[in-house]
């Protein structure tokens, strides 16, 4: 039950997109696919949403639809078995881990779109995705940088790379992680595939 984790150092890096390539690069692995959300409203490093949880502190919905209009959508669409939304108010998600644990137990391979996660989880593959465009790098980004087995490095795809802006000691952390250089054209290079199959084979 090989368990494959991508995060992201901020909002709108591509998570999703990595993600369904990969899915769609390994169809024989059958995934459960998963997008895990903190919800609040207007809380710091937690994402605003419709959370429509009625007084819960979480709740965990199947998506049956596949198409573009929504993360969990492009899942099934990339050819995902199963695909699941976690939303959890911020502090809540432990609350939502036996679920999720059931879920990932009921699977032969899962993969989970989260930075959070990696509080109650140690998956076989940890990667996160970073961009030298994004000015802001999530603090739970950073506080899991240490548990990365990857760093997927966003490339130039017709325009200059900028100097990154979270500065030297950032970067000497990133440095120390295995990156792989990925565009917003080739979401799943080889390299990439090879490392996350040697991973989850071991």
């Amino acid at each position: 039950m090989p368990v494959v984790v991508i995060g992201g150092q901020a909002s709108g890096v591509g998570k999703t997109g990595v993600i369904c390539a990969l899915i769609a690069a390994m169809p024989e692995r059958r995934w459960t696919a998963m997008k895990i959300t903190q919800c609040s409203h207007g809380g710091a490093d937690t994402k605003k949403c419709d959370c429509e949880l009625d007084g819960a502190k979480f709740a965990i919905s199947e998506e049956l639809i596949a198409d573009a209009s929504a993360d969990s959508s492009r899942y099934l669409a990339a050819g995902a078995v199963r695909s699941l939304w976690v939303r959890a108010l911020p502090g809540y998600l432990a609350d939502a881990m036996p679920a999720i644990r059931e879920a990932i137990g009921n699977a032969p391979n899962s993969i989970l779109e989260s930075n959070s996660v990696l509080e109650f989880l140690k998956p076989d593959v940890c990667a996160l995705i970073v961009s030298p465009w994004v000015e802001d790098f999530k603090p739970s980004a950073r506080h899991y940088l240490t548990r990365a087995d990857a760093i997927l490095m966003e490339t130039p795809s017709g325009r200059g790379a900028p100097q990154p802006a979270w500065g030297d000691r950032l970067q000497d952390e990133l440095d120390r992680v295995p990156q792989f250089a990925i565009s917003r054209g080739e979401l799943a290079p080889s390299r990439w595939l090879d490392f996350v199959r040697r991973k989850m084979d071991r």
